[in-house]
């Protein structure tokens, strides 16, 4: 199904289900509480160098902002889940990177960025451990088990 939060394939001959990768609920709301703090210092930021007198009203609206979204894609966003196998990567909505399609794996946060070779790119939000799924995922690459 295109529209689901988990893949939904078959495996090939002889390709193997190595490990499901799944995000983190503490890492999501570090990740917010971190996008909450850069908001509300950006808001008062705007409103001091505007020369508002009420600066204090950039952190309460940074903070909503942030709140608000935190709350509204946490029940979306921690369903995701990505399979890793001995041929494939595959995510949410239809998503399949090859393995030998991978140009690089990028860090951002903690995220981890699939790029492949025809310059798509795949984003797999909120790791507990990127480095430990960067690894599982070059493990697989060069044909290791994870």
């Amino acid at each position: 199904m295109y529209g689901s939060l988990t893949p939904n394939y078959e495996l090939q001959d002889g390709e193997e289900l190595l490990t499901q990768i799944h995000p983190d609920r503490a890492t999501y709301w570090r990740d917010h509480a971190w996008m909450a703090a850069i908001a509300m210092a950006v808001g008062m930021a705007i409103l001091f160098f505007m020369g508002n007198p009420h600066v204090w009203t950039g952190a309460v609206g940074g903070l909503a902002a942030i709140a608000v979204r935190a709350f509204y894609v946490a029940s979306d966003e921690l369903k995701v889940r990505w399979d890793l196998t001995t041929a494939r990567v595959m995510g949410p909505q239809g998503r399949t990177v090859r393995l030998g399609e991978i140009k690089e794996i990028k860090s951002l946060g903690s995220a981890l960025q699939i790029v492949t070779l025809s310059g798509d790119k795949h984003l797999l939000k909120y790791l507990a451990d990127k480095t430990a799924t960067r690894d599982a995922i070059q493990r697989a690459r060069a044909g290791g088990r994870s």
